[in-house]
């Protein structure tokens, strides 16, 4: 009975359990079903992603191929902008402010670029520098400084005629590298004509030197002249190192040297002996006009405080740590402020189409950068150069092509235009930016062989009694004397 019993318990305890086991395995049965619809969920959601990277790489595709047409489009525009600029520039059918400031209204029309980019020229700092400088150099003028620096070397230089010339050279090669060169040669005109008159010289071997030299001077300095501040700006806009104040000296000095060298000797003889009467038209010195010697000091004391401030402001403490456009205007207001200069005199002296030339091409440089019109000029340029040019050449190439142009235009235009596409050749080729940017400011400084190329050429044309072709038989060999000079130098100073 005990066994049977005990059988009886143990047959429902292994039926139980295995109730229980089954209901268990029952329960987890649809587990499978439940993985499955999971991993069916997971695809979804795959494939949805999938779908939607897709949808947006094309999306940015679209993007990516609307913006290269904009672009292409934009580069288009650009170099027809730039055409037409050079076409203005060279005939000037209309005065070369107008001209410039044309450029960023066209290309703000056109879309290339924002109105804060097209005007952006305007609050460039080198605007600021430009107009300083002329007022800070306009007070040697007004206060007679320069006129009296110019009736000292020429009493130094004493009863030889080539002593003048040299004194002459140097005098006006100088005060050209820090103040305008037109003035210099406005102020030395009337001094030399008078000495070569007096001492029966011939006027044109002291004219057509001084002329020369005011434009030789002008590649000594940052403010010489504006082609200097243009490369200067165009390396600051693509974030590269820009030129010291005297740097352009290390290109400049040797330039001048050689050419004051070639003017007192074989140039010298190249220039035609004329006899040239006056007509009333020749300017004359004011030998009575009195001027204030506290304003004379008070002038020179603003001018070299200003170019050393320029020139070695990074190595000076305090606030005489300044940038160069406002040591220039500090020097402008106290001018004013002083009494040396007069208010309406500083307007005046400042010379405005050079600041609206400068403001609006500024921004063509921009454009031709952002929409690749640059690159595309100098990948034409490099491919009309031949396979793998060497910077040699491109160097070489940009010099006669900036002095050609810069015989018939102005040199700050020309510049404008080149300097740009100059960035972008060196940049294909891998080339220093700074060398072959120098050799373009260089060049444009290098107006020699027509009376048109600068002003201090027209200013003597009359008085020296020069023809057309006279600035031609002595202006192309200095141009070669120049173009050999910067050859050398260049590589030297800024390594290709």
């Amino acid at each position: 009975m005990k066994k049977t019993l005990a059988l009886i318990l143990l047959i429902t305890f292994i039926f139980s359990f295995g109730s229980l086991a089954f209901a268990q395995t029952a329960e987890q049965a649809p587990a499978p079903a439940a993985a499955e619809e999971k991993t069916a969920e997971q695809i979804a959601a795959e494939k949805q992603a999938a779908e939607e990277e897709a949808a947006k790489k094309a999306e940015e595709e679209a993007k990516a191929a609307a913006a290269a047409a904009k672009k292409a489009k934009d580069a288009k525009i650009t170099l027809v902008v730039l055409a037409v600029a050079a076409f203005f520039f060279i005939t000037e059918l209309i005065p070369l402010a107008i001209t410039a400031m044309s450029v960023p209204v066209i290309l703000i029309l056109t879309k290339v670029l924002t109105a804060a980019q097209g005007f952006a020229g305007l609050q460039d700092s080198n605007v600021v520098l430009f107009a300083g400088m002329f007022v800070v150099g306009a007070s040697l003028f007004e206060t007679g400084v320069a006129k009296a620096i110019g009736d000292k070397v020429v009493g130094m230089a004493g009863g030889s005629e080539i002593g003048l010339t040299a004194g002459v050279f140097i005098l006006a090669a100088g005060l050209s590298s820090v103040l305008s060169n037109t003035g210099t040669t406005a102020v030395l005109l009337p001094v030399c004509i008078g000495i070569a008159n007096s001492a029966g010289w011939n006027r044109g071997r002291i004219l057509m030197p001084l002329a020369l030299a005011a434009g030789l001077g002008g590649t000594l300095s940052l403010v010489g002249t504006p082609p200097n501040l243009v490369v200067n700006g165009v390396l600051g806009t693509a974030g590269l190192e820009q030129f010291g104040f005297f740097e352009f000296a290390l290109a400049g000095g040797p330039m001048t040297i050689a050419g004051g060298i070639y003017l007192l000797t074989i140039g010298r003889r190249l220039i035609p002996d004329r006899k040239v009467e006056d007509d009333g038209s020749t300017p004359a010195a004011d030998e009575n006009k009195v001027h204030n010697k506290t304003h004379q000091m008070i002038s020179i004391v603003i001018l070299l405080i200003v170019v050393i401030v320029m020139a070695f402001g990074k190595k000076l403490p305090g606030m005489l740590n300044m940038p160069l456009h406002v040591a220039s205007t500090i020097g402008a207001l106290a001018c004013v402020l002083t009494g040396i200069v007069k208010e309406k005199q500083a307007y005046r002296s400042i010379d405005w189409t050079t600041i609206f030339l400068f403001a609006g091409m500024l921004p063509l440089a921009s454009a031709m950068n952002s929409t690749g019109a640059g690159k595309m000029i100098a990948d034409m340029v490099v491919g009309a150069l031949g396979e793998n040019p060497s910077p040699f050449v491109i160097m070489s190439a940009m010099f006669w092509l900036t002095s050609i142009l810069t015989q018939f235009m102005s040199n700050t235009a020309s510049t404008t235009l080149l300097a740009p596409i100059c960035l972008a050749i060196a940049d294909g080729i891998g080339a220093s930016p700074q060398a072959i940017l120098m050799v373009v400011a260089m060049a444009a400084s290098c107006a020699f062989a027509t009376p048109v190329g600068t002003p201090p050429n027209t200013l003597v044309l009359g008085p020296g009694g020069f023809k057309f072709n006279d600035y031609i038989k002595v202006g192309v060999p200095l141009l070669v004397i120049c173009y050999a000079v910067l050859m050398v130098v260049a590589p030297i100073f800024w390594p290709l």
